[in-house]
């Protein structure tokens, strides 16, 4: 992050130099990609600030707050990196520094000897809901965007993920009988 604003925007003038350079149909793809990964650059870095004093990063705090919105604390390893949409060994490797730490216990799975369920400590869940709390202030609820704008931005990307394929739409409920 610079220390002050660029006096011109360099996504932009990226965005000139492809069209310069024939590029035209490549262009609009080109800055959504720039101006995404830019835009993540920029919420990962006031995230991660907010975390640093609780010793967190967000992934960490991804796993912590996924048991804790458990009933029971717990779930098995494949569930939260189905939830997590990372690959297993980034989960793995978080949850093994999450277990160091003490805030999480690896459990064997009840009904599968191959699998492995997490379970919260009592350290982890104090620590996720003052680092909760700290996120909330801090970085969630003043965006810089308005909430028409944050709710428009949000259903933009949610309908690339789900042309990606990172999702489908529920299936309708049957009408009852």
């Amino acid at each position: 992050m610079s220390a002050r604003p660029e006096a011109f925007d360099p996504i932009a003038e990226a965005r000139r130099q492809w069209l310069d350079h024939g590029w035209s149909d490549a262009a609009p793809g080109m800055t959504l990609v720039t101006s995404v990964n830019r835009a993540q650059q920029l919420l990962e870095a006031r995230v991660e600030s907010v975390l640093r004093p609780f010793a967190l990063s967000f992934a960490r705090f991804e796993v912590l707050r996924l048991l804790a919105f458990t009933r029971e604390g717990r779930m098995p390893m494949q569930s939260a990196v189905r939830r997590l949409q990372v690959h297993p060994t980034s989960v793995t490797s978080t949850v093994d520094r999450l277990v160091r730490a003490g805030l999480v216990t690896r459990e064997p799975h009840p009904t599968d000897g191959r699998a492995t369920v997490l379970a919260i400590t009592d350290a982890g869940r104090e620590l996720v809901e003052r680092a909760t709390t700290a996120l909330n202030r801090d970085a969630f609820a003043e965006t810089g965007l308005e909430e028409a704008e944050l709710t428009e931005l949000v259903r933009i990307i949610a309908l690339l993920r789900k042309r990606s394929g990172d999702f489908e739409d529920p299936r309708p409920a049957a009408e009852p009988l």
